[in-house]
């Protein structure tokens, strides 16, 4: 599997969500050896990021990007943090606010379309290693708000990135949020991922009742819900169909200008497969389409039961490592 890019999901776990889940549960977690920074913003907030010790002088660096309520200890990011290091790359795992284990100061949380603490991170690595070329790594929700970043830049993302890799990108917000409410296993998902919210949007209720209706936020069961009451008023958008219209990658997707690869399973239940943007591929020299039957959500669960493998971290991995060592930065 290391030498191959074909993915097929074995015996033992087929099937969308037996790929999705079973990666949660067997995918390892590795032991990163890092050092974490505080990054101040301009709002008088913070981002949390953890930086691999891989002590190699002006080697390229990878920002990897959590999913939905992930970390930089999510067992995804450690993993691809993992093979990047190994193939001699620096890494720099980055969390979302308030996903460090702790609240951020500002009222407003992270979301889909949330670029502006990537680009500062990014623009602060050009600074710190003007030599190093620089890469990320996006899952899920970060990929969506990587490919943002790069497309809504004038230059296409070339002042961020010399190369970049998403998994399981919900291209689509809508059609996203929509096929997880429609389906018992999207809303089992759904459920998940709100256990989570709600505990942060509890964190702040006593900031968030001075200008949110409390009675509306008290009557939330997806995601969607949540993103009308809480994430669009907080974020300046008039509604949740308005941040996902604004946020969806997709339409970021005819700039970018950076050599991108895009992981993803023709089953993920996260997107409904015509939703997957091939025509934007298709015209956009720079992205690569890398599109399996099966593999689910941040899945792509290969080996056996015993000794699992995952190809799409080793793929991400291998195929950025490439393109960094291929670049230079005089």
């Amino acid at each position: 599997m290391r030498n191959s890019e074909i993915f097929q999901a074995p015996t033992w776990a087929r099937g969308p969500h037996h790929q999705t889940i079973l990666a949660r549960v067997l995918r390892p977690a590795p032991p990163i050896r890092s050092v974490r920074e505080r990054i101040e913003t301009p709002d008088d907030d913070f981002v949390d990021v953890d930086w691999s010790t891989l002590n190699v002088s002006d080697a390229p660096i990878v920002i990897v990007l959590h999913g939905l309520e992930g970390s930089s200890h999510s067992k995804y990011v450690r993993n691809v943090c993992r093979e990047l290091n190994t193939l001699g790359v620096r890494t720099l795992a980055m969390n979302f606010r308030g996903c460090s284990g702790e609240p951020n100061r500002t009222l407003a949380y992270y979301h889909s379309g949330d670029t502006r603490d990537l680009t500062l991170i990014a623009g602060i690595l050009r600074e710190r290693h003007p030599r190093a070329c620089i890469g990320a790594m996006g899952f899920s929700l970060g990929g969506n708000v990587l490919l943002k970043a790069m497309g809504e830049r004038i230059d296409g993302g070339q002042g961020l990135f010399d190369a970049a890799a998403v998994m399981s990108v919900p291209y689509d917000l809508a059609a996203s949020s929509a096929l997880l409410q429609q389906t018992n296993m999207g809303r089992i998902y759904s459920q998940y991922f709100m256990r989570s919210l709600r505990r942060k949007v509890a964190w702040k209720r006593n900031q968030l009742a001075q200008v949110l209706n409390m009675a509306d936020i008290a009557q939330v069961r997806s995601i969607e819900d949540l993103d009308e009451v809480v994430t669009a008023p907080l974020n300046g958008f008039k509604s949740a169909g308005d941040y996902y219209a604004q946020c969806s990658s997709t339409t970021f997707l005819a700039e970018i200008r950076v050599p991108t690869l895009m992981l993803h399973a023709q089953d993920d239940p996260f997107l409904p497969s015509d939703a997957i943007p091939h025509r934007e591929v298709v015209h956009n020299p720079t992205l690569r389409l890398l599109l399996t039957p099966s593999g689910g959500h941040v899945g792509f669960v290969g080996g056996t039961p015993w000794a699992p493998e995952f190809w799409g971290e080793m793929v991400a991995a291998r195929f950025l490592a490439q393109e960094l060592k291929s670049c230079q930065h005089q």
